[in-house]
C-alpha cells in the first residue's frame, strides 16, 4: 500500500515566519540564489553566514518544549532518547528487515547496495513503499516536531532506510545536506529538517553519525561543477559538494565534533545545513535508521541551482507526490 505525500491529516494548517525574508518563492518562477555553490574557482571565503532563521514555529503546537527548541537552535540538532520502545520499535525493525531483504528492490534505482557485499545499504521513498513507515512520517511525535522547527505543516522531501552492516558498513564524507538539495534538487532556502529514528543501538564503534554543532549557522560553498547524473555516484561515495579541508578545519576548530549515541528508539533531529559525516562500522553490530526529510511547502524545489537537471523524484519528492517510486 502506498502512502500519499501530503501534509499531516487532522491538523489545521499552521504557519509562522520570524521574518518576511524567510519566505521563499515557490513554483517555477526564477528564484535568486542565496547560497552559491559548486563554483568553478575556490570561494573568496571559507563560509558565508546563514540567511534563514533556524526555529520558525515556536508558537505552533507540537511535542518539543521551548528548552528543546533552544537546544536545536543553538546546536543545529537535538537528540530525543527512547521516543519509541517495546512492541512498536520491534514492529519497525521487522518492517525494515522485510524491506531490505526484498529482492524486488535490489536492482531498482531507489536502492543503494554495498559495493562488495551487494547488501542493500539504503532504500529510498520508504514512506511510499511501506504503510507503516508512511504512518510514522505523519506521526505527531516526528512530523509535529518538524512543524515547530520549520514553521509550517511539513511534507516529506525525502525518506530512506539506512543500514550499515557490522564490519562492512562504509563511512560517508563530511557534507551539508542542504548544499546538495540546493545545488541538485533546487531547494531554495534552509527551511527543512531531518528526522532520524535509530532502529539499532548506536555506540562509538559502529559508525554513529558525527555532527559539527553550530555549523548550521554557516554555509560552506563548495568548488567543482556537478557532473551529469551525479547522484548515481554520490549516493555511494560523495566526492562533489564536499567542504574543503580548510573549511572543515575552521569549523571543527570553532565548534568541535559531537556524535549522539543511545539505545534504539531514539530520534535525532538535525538542521538541513548541519555538517555531518560517519565513520565505517568497525564493530560486529549493525547500525540502522529510518530517515525522513521534512520541507516547508513554500520551500518546494525549483530548477536546480548548480546541476544540469533535477535528481529523480525518489530523492526529492514534491508536496503532492504519491504512489510507487520510479524504478
Amino acid at each position: 500500500m502506498t502512502v500519499s505525500n501530503t501534509p499531516l491529516k487532522n491538523v489545521t494548517a499552521h504557519k509562522q515566519y520570524s521574518e518576511m525574508a524567510d519566505v521563499p518563492t515557490a513554483g517555477n518562477a526564477k528564484v535568486a540564489d542565496a547560497y552559491p555553490t559548486r563554483l568553478a574557482q575556490a570561494p573568496e571565503s571559507l563560509t558565508q553566514p546563514r540567511q534563514d532563521g533556524v526555529v520558525k514555529g515556536r508558537t505552533l503546537p507540537g511535542p518539543l518544549s521551548q528548552a528543546q527548541l533552544d537546544e536545536f537552535e543553538r546546536n543545529g540538532y537535538l537528540f530525543i532518547p527512547n521516543l519509541i520502545e517495546g512492541e512498536e520499535l520491534e514492529a519497525l525493525r521487522q518492517e525494515m528487515n522485510a524491506l531490505l531483504s526484498n529482492d524486488a528492490y535490489r536492482d531498482k534505482a531507489f536502492s543503494i547496495t554495498e559495493p562488495e557485499s551487494h547488501e542493500i545499504r539504503s532504500l529510498f521513498a520508504v514512506h511510499q513503499l511501506s504503510e507503516r513507515l508512511g504512518a510514522l512520517a505523519s506521526d505527531e511525535r516526528v512530523a509535529g516536531a518538524a512543524r515547530q522547527i520549520i514553521g509550517d505543516d511539513p511534507y516529506v522531501h525525502q525518506s530512506r532506510i539506512n543500514y550499515k552492516p557490522g564490519f562492512a558498513g562504509k563511512g560517508f564524507n563530511w557534507h551539508s545536506d542542504f548544499e546538495t538539495w540546493h545545488a541538485e534538487d533546487g531547494m531554495p532556502n534552509m527551511h527543512a529538517v531531518s528526522a532520524s529514528l535509530i532502529l539499532t543501538d548506536n555506540h562509538e564503534f559502529n559508525g554513529p553519525l558525527m555532527l559539527i554543532p553550530g555549523s548550521h549557522m554557516e554555509f560552506v560553498p563548495c568548488q567543482g561543477e556537478t557532473p551529469e547524473d551525479n547522484h548515481k555516484r554520490s549516493l555511494k561515495a560523495q566526492e562533489v559538494g564536499v567542504p574543503s579541508p580548510e573549511a572543515l578545519t575552521h569549523l571543527v576548530d570553532k565548534y568541535g565534533i559531537d556524535a549522539p549515541k543511545g539505545k534504539a528508539g531514539g530520534l535525532l533531529l538535525f538542521d538541513c545545513n548541519t555538517l555531518h559525516a560517519s565513520n565505517a562500522n568497525l564493530s560486529p553490530d549493525p547500525r540502522s535508521n529510518v530517515f525522513f526529510v521534512f520541507n516547508r511547502p513554500d520551500n518546494r524545489c525549483v530548477a536546480p541551482f548548480a546541476a544540469p537537471k533535477q535528481r529523480p523524484s525518489f530523492l526529492a519528492h514534491g508536496p503532492e507526490e504519491s504512489g510507487y517510486p520510479e524504478a
